[in-house]
């Protein structure tokens, strides 16, 4: 059998699971379609709010990040980790004793103001279509790989499979379908994990592998890679960072986005109880912790294994001829994520940094330039070709890639829908729609939602962990701030809430927007997006935790220049201090 047909024959199986619940679960009425009735298991709720983190992000691109940065990258790593501990304990059981479906909800009624939750709105749109962006990227990656088309043609595929059972189901079906998915990701990243951990070291454990000795060599493996990405003219792997600055304030845009982030607060509303929504934040960290352990591993060894794949004999020796490439570089090249020119027309493979220190020994070897381009997103993808998998192995990692980031696009369509629908429509526009209406225009949201992510993700402004990165940063400097506020301090009002929301959300984006592209359209950068162009050095990615405590500084400033908060709004944030006997989620 081919591995077309294994691939289909996993990702056919696993999308027909997926239908198969969605059509089961289907929702019929907007608590279900919200927040799946309220009544999910915390360990179910858990394992559905693991695959809604560990995104196409997580699964496909963070460790292709930390394969090509090595230690400077695992900045990914210690945000989204810290993020979600920060979740767990400072908002979740908070937001859960509020009781309400959505983060607009609790914004406009503990600041008692339409305005405030139509701020919320606009705030959590912008994240998550931001995010959204980076799934489907990710998404148009995996299937372009494993159907054997072009990216843009993969990019569409997943946006009908995604629309087909997100807008069905809703929050129910989304809950269920997303607790398959877990499984089918988490077996699909740790099988080829320990498959290539023993070829290497001899240890089964990836997370242990990673800190043992490299079989063939005889060294500890990192040493082994540092060795390997040196002599290639590229940073030692384990190399600090320069910028420890930059360094800081992207894990901290990273860790405090990752707690403003709506598609997994609402995970919390779908359980009966506070104690459940805690208990389902600990089984979803320990559901976590079984690949982020995983991740450094797979980076190391897929870099060492794709560097030995170009140079047989060792970095120092001849590289590999274009003619005898291995059969998985022919297959990503017709995906455009390989790219190969010959530029000294010697029929070989060079692949190194091609930067001014190493220049010298380039022109020694005779190399005109580095003739490789590899798209980090693909690393994780291509590890089990790459490692001479068996053919199912392959075809597990498809179907688990896949998983990773059609899980999580679902459950951000579902935030965006839900904002519009029941925050905007309902909330603002229409208080009297029906809820057979109400269910249409989240149906009809979510389509725009689709469409316009897989526009966007045709032309993404980085990889997939990179755009993910950004969301992260725009939901760290606009709603983060505004639920802190909200649940710990009784004197920020409605006018210091909207004023720091706005001034959080419009510098960073700005900020975003001057080295990204204005709204991410291709060649309207104001400035190049280099280190040398940064202010203060402060990447876009990083700007997140700035505009946090901007947000922050114009809140409690302009709280503290007008009139205090009523009395009944003040006794309703020390309610909700304390998330003892909250009972179910409600509507308005």
């Amino acid at each position: 059998m081919d591995q077309f047909t294994i691939n289909l024959l996993f990702v056919g199986g696993s999308f027909a699971l997926y239908f198969g619940i969605a059509i089961w679960a289907r929702a019929g009425s907007t608590k279900e379609f919200y927040v799946a009735g309220g009544g999910v298991h915390p360990v179910l709720n858990g394992m559905a709010t693991a695959a809604d983190w560990m995104s196409a992000a997580s699964f496909i691109s963070m460790a292709g990040l930390i394969a090509a940065g090595g230690y400077a990258n695992s900045t990914f790593l210690m945000g989204w980790t810290g993020g979600y501990v920060l979740l767990a304990m400072l908002l979740a059981p908070y937001l859960r004793k509020f009781g309400k479906f959505t983060v607009p909800d609790f914004i406009g009624d503990r600041f008692y103001s339409k305005t405030a939750r139509l701020v919320a709105v606009a705030c959590l749109i912008v994240a998550s279509v931001t995010y959204v962006i980076g799934q489907m990227t990710g998404a148009g990656v995996a299937f372009s790989r494993f159907l054997e088309v072009d990216k843009n043609t993969g990019l569409v595929i997943a946006a009908v499979v995604v629309f087909f059972y997100a807008v069905l189901g809703g929050m129910k079906g989304i809950t269920y379908t997303q607790v398959a998915q877990y499984v089918v990701l988490i077996i699909a990243y740790t099988i080829p994990a320990v498959f290539i951990s023993l070829q290497l070291t001899d240890t089964f454990l990836p997370a242990i592998g990673l800190f043992s000795t490299h079989t063939e060599s005889g060294l500890p493996l990192l040493q082994k890679l540092d060795e390997v990405v040196r002599e290639l003219g590229f940073r030692d792997y384990t190399a600090d960072v320069d910028n420890k600055l930059n360094m800081v304030l992207f894990t901290l845009s990273l860790m405090i986005g990752t707690a403003g982030l709506p598609h997994v607060i609402i995970r919390f509303f779908t359980v009966p109880k506070v104690a459940d929504a805690r208990w389902s934040a600990g089984w979803a960290l320990v559901f976590i912790a079984l690949l982020y352990l995983t991740a450094p591993a797979v980076a190391s060894m897929a870099r060492l294994n794709l560097i030995n794949t170009v140079y047989p004999s060792g970095p120092t020796e001849q590289p590999i001829a274009y003619a005898e490439r291995p059969d998985w570089v022919q297959t990503w090249e017709t995906t455009g994520l390989i790219k190969f020119e010959d530029k000294n027309n010697d029929g070989l493979v060079q692949f190194y940094n091609d930067v001014p220190a190493f220049q010298d020994e380039a022109t020694a070897r005779g190399w005109e330039g580095n003739e490789l381009v590899v798209n980090r997103d693909i690393l994780v993808l291509a590890n089990p070709e790459i490692a001479n998998l068996p053919g199912w192995v392959i075809g597990l990692i498809a179907a688990g890639g896949l998983a990773a980031a059609l899980s999580t696009a679902a459950g951000l369509l579902l935030a965006i829908s839900s904002a519009i629908s029941h925050d905007l429509i309902k909330g603002s526009i229409n208080p009297n729609i029906t809820d057979k209406g109400e269910l249409k225009a989240a149906r009809i949201s979510m389509f725009v939602a689709i469409v316009v992510a897989t526009y966007l993700g045709m032309n993404p402004p980085g990889f997939a962990a990179q755009v993910v990165a950004l969301a992260f940063g725009i939901a760290a400097a606009s709603i983060f701030p505004a639920l802190m506020m909200g649940i710990f301090s009784k004197r920020v009002n409605s006018k210091g809430a909207i004023a720091g929301m706005l001034a959080g959300l419009c510098s960073t984006l700005v900020y975003i927007f001057l080295f990204l592209g204005w709204f991410f359209i291709p060649g309207t950068a104001s400035f190049a997006n280099t280190p040398d162009n940064w202010l203060f050095g402060i990447s876009p990615l990083s700007f997140g935790a700035i505009g946090a405590v901007i947000n922050f500084a114009v809140a409690f400033t302009v709280s503290s220049m007008t009139e205090e908060p009523p009395k009944e709004i003040q006794d309703l944030v020390e309610s909700v201090r304390y998330p003892q006997g909250a009972g179910s989620a409600v509507d308005h």
